[in-house]
């Protein structure tokens, strides 16, 4: 009878451990899927919206504060506390799992205000679903295994699913499955987690309550595994709907989304969703950048291109004899892959990037000028526009010191500057801020780019420059000459701007200028 007994309590023990063992993972996983959601939420939105930190600290702020209010409901919460737990998972699951989706496909449909206040209600009930959960697991892990312990380790093992979110995110899931994908993938975990202690728990529930939980577990499941399936035809559809051209290329890396779309001759590229060049007209942009600045320095033998990983600025470049070195640096190795690879963008870039002068560096512009310690005779920022935090620092006051110091003597900077009639402050400042940094001397011009607009350049030098005495004899161009450029350099009386701030990594007030200045022009075509 005593071996019966024993093996009874050994039974007993082995199931309550097993029974423990899940409710652990299921904290663990939950904690993991909460901070996914909010990280996944936050990049859409930045993408769509920039501003990544004005971004990222309402949607934390929100979302926290929105935990808080489950937390508070959680209270109300008297009876069936495993069953209704498991409902807020798979509840969970189903809003945080179509999240991204939901906003992809609603970008094109309402305005940027519109759009603001979806992000701020979906990441509002996505945080109060999470403030109900850790509530009700520890009231099930207390009247299950009563332990004056269960706060603490269930908070320890949230805040390490937590930590693992944050280092999953950034490593693997942005990179290699995409923010789209991603949350289809978590929203399918977190109905797993529920569909995990229905399993376990089955016992401790009444049949209705069972047969109602495994019939919105195999409905919501069933959506999920069709929309992971048809996650890349979902995706494509959107980009036709959102692009005007076929999309022939689409990749998120871990810094943007590239896009190449091609209708006829027109081949594009953009990078979260905003256009960089059209194979249209992309030269009077390219000669402008480009050819301007190579003609007005003494010395050509030693450029650096800062950004321009699509090899076109490269192209106009190496059009100069004398050349020793061209450096292209962009931080983005995909975006020098695809040059070199895809036929459509190397057959516009002319094989640049195989030039034996030529060399590639995937590293971060500001990171590249502060550890290289060479001089150049021309660098030229052929930088993305200053749409977020990040991009904005690369036209501070601080960025342009850097380059400043690795100019030659009579060397030559110049750097693309938005457009000076859609974003006339934007524009000035970048002026105002080359000022700034020391430069004696600064010289903003426009040309007309029908893809763009009236777009802006400023050159920069410590040295006098004549640009009504330049020669592009011997250089190919199909849109500058020597009597188009004086032109470039006079502006109206409409786009002219005085006693605009600089821009500074302390106070990244060019940001702000940018989105204002867009906002006031298009709503949600911003660039397009």
């Amino acid at each position: 009878m005593l071996p019966l007994i024993q093996f009874f309590k050994s039974e007993i023990v082995r199931k309550l451990q097993k029974e423990k063992l899940i409710l652990v993972t299921s904290i663990f996983i939950v904690g993991l899927c909460s901070i996914i959601y909010e990280l996944l939420i936050s990049t859409t939105s930045s993408y769509f919206l920039g501003n990544s930190i004005k971004q990222f600290s309402i949607i934390i702020g929100i979302y926290m504060a929105a935990m808080g209010l489950g937390a508070y409901i959680s209270r109300l919460i008297k009876k069936d506390m495993l069953y209704k737990f498991i409902q807020v998972e798979i509840l969970l699951g189903v809003i945080g799992g179509i999240s991204v989706p939901f906003l992809y496909f609603l970008f094109s449909e309402v305005g940027y205000a519109g759009f603001n206040w979806i992000v701020i209600m979906t990441i509002g009930v996505i945080g109060t679903l999470t403030g109900l959960e850790i509530p009700m697991l520890t009231a099930v892990m207390e009247k299950l295994y009563p332990s004056d312990k269960n706060l603490s380790d269930v908070l320890s093992l949230d805040y390490l699913g937590a930590l693992a979110a944050t280092l999953l995110f950034p490593f693997f899931l942005l990179p290699w499955v995409g923010v789209f994908l991603s949350s289809l993938i978590f929203g399918f975990v977190n109905v797993g987690v529920g569909a995990m202690n229905l399993w376990f728990f089955s016992d401790k529930m009444s049949a209705s309550q069972r047969k109602k939980l495994w019939s919105m577990v195999g409905v919501v499941s069933l959506v999920f595994i069709i929309g992971m399936s048809l996650s890349n035809q979902m995706l494509s559809k959107w980009h036709d709907g959102l692009y005007r051209d076929r999309v022939v290329y689409s990749k998120t890396t871990p810094y943007q989304t590239l896009v190449l779309t091609k209708g006829g001759e027109d081949l594009r590229l953009y990078i979260d969703r905003v256009i960089q060049f059209s194979s249209v007209d992309e030269y009077r942009y390219h000669e402008s950048l480009v050819h301007i600045p190579m003609a007005l320095s003494p010395y050509k033998k030693r450029v650096l291109i800062l950004g321009g990983g699509e090899a076109l600025a490269a192209r106009e470049v190496l059009k100069y004899d004398g050349l020793d070195e061209v450096y292209v640096v962009d931080i983005d190795p995909e975006m020098f892959e695809i040059a070199k690879t895809n036929p459509h963008l190397s057959r516009v870039n002319g094989n640049s990037l195989l030039n034996p002068k030529l060399k590639t560096i995937a590293m971060d512009a500001m990171v590249f000028l502060t550890e290289n310690v060479e001089l150049f005779d021309v660098i030229i920022a052929d930088l993305p526009d200053p749409t977020n935090d990040n991009l904005a620092r690369l036209y501070s006051e601080e960025f342009y010191k850097l380059a400043k110091k690795r100019l030659s003597p009579n060397g030559v900077l110049v750097t693309q500057a938005t457009s000076p009639f859609h974003t006339t402050s934007t524009f000035w400042c970048i002026n105002s801020t080359l000022k700034a940094a020391g430069f004696a001397h600064t010289y903003p011009y426009h040309a007309y780019v029908p893809s763009f607009g009236e777009w802006g350049f400023v050159l920069a030098s410590n040295h006098n420059l004549d640009y009504n005495n330049v020669s592009f004899q011997g250089i190919e161009t199909r849109f500058l000459d020597e009597k188009t450029l004086p032109k470039l350099f006079s502006f109206e009386k409409d786009i002219l701007m005085e006693n605009i701030p600089h821009n500074t990594l302390d106070n990244p007030i060019l940001l702000e200028f940018y989105l204002k200045d867009w906002e006031r022009w298009s709503r949600e075509k911003i660039n397009f």
